[in-house]
């Protein structure tokens, strides 16, 4: 992701332009959207050849987007490998706790720790023809080389375990089962999984396009301002 630019304001209005961000005004409400693309980079600095998505970038622009006024919601857009776990969580926590309509799609791919961002957000869809690889957590090199490594392991995968099932309909034993399957991939352990499988486990809400996640957002958006209106 680029870095933010802040343009001059013009006629009263000042508008985000960024690579990979941008906001959409019509009658039914202001929408801002992000793409979660490529490795979600974490503490360690991915080489330049690496397509990634930035945490120092993400987290900053979540917040601003749940304090403006000038937003009524966020769609996230992902094609994402998944990348750094802590990052990946960092970020889907965020999503997840704003009070502003959210809808995510997946595109391409949201595998590994994207599936807690594409779950994150109040309603998630995904293409038919995009894939979600659900596997335990994993660590770089063949050797694990104390009893404390594997317990550390065990207590991220238990957080991101209870994350999904918490922001989704999937069972924790169907997840499960996905994240340990040994007869999926070849050499691997884990599940590949593609939309409409996605939709029929409960760990997307359904299949929609670019179209069906705005016609959400304006929904959500439509509501929370017939809601604003009841209040006394």
């Amino acid at each position: 992701m680029a870095e933010q630019k802040q343009e001059p304001e013009q006629g009263g209005e000042s508008r985000i332009s960024e690579l990979g961000a941008s906001t959409t005004k019509s009658r039914h409400g202001n929408i801002y959207t992000l793409t979660v693309v490529g490795q979600i980079e974490g503490h360690q600095v991915l080489p330049e050849t690496v397509k990634t998505t930035k945490y120092e970038h993400v987290i900053p622009l979540l917040a601003a987007v749940e304090e403006s006024e000038d937003i009524d919601g966020l769609l996230l857009l992902l094609n994402t490998v998944g990348g750094d776990i802590e990052a990946g969580l960092a970020i889907a926590e965020l999503i997840a706790g704003m009070k502003k309509p959210t809808v995510s799609l997946v595109l391409g791919g949201g595998h590994s720790i994207g599936i807690p961002l594409a779950v994150s957000a109040k309603h998630s869809m995904i293409v038919p023809t995009a894939s979600m690889t659900v596997h335990p957590v994993r660590m770089t090199g063949l050797v694990v080389g104390a009893p404390q490594t594997f317990a550390y392991f065990n207590r991220i995968q238990e957080q991101i375990v209870n994350f999904v099932t918490k922001n989704s309909r999937i069972s924790r034993e169907q997840f499960l089962r996905y994240m340990m399957a040994t007869d999926e991939i070849a050499t691997d352990v884990g599940t590949v999984i593609y939309g409409r499988e996605a939709v029929r486990s409960g760990l997307i809400s359904q299949i929609g396009s670019l179209s069906d996640a705005y016609a959400c957002l304006h929904r959500q958006i439509a509501e929370k301002k017939r809601r604003g209106r009841a209040r006394p």
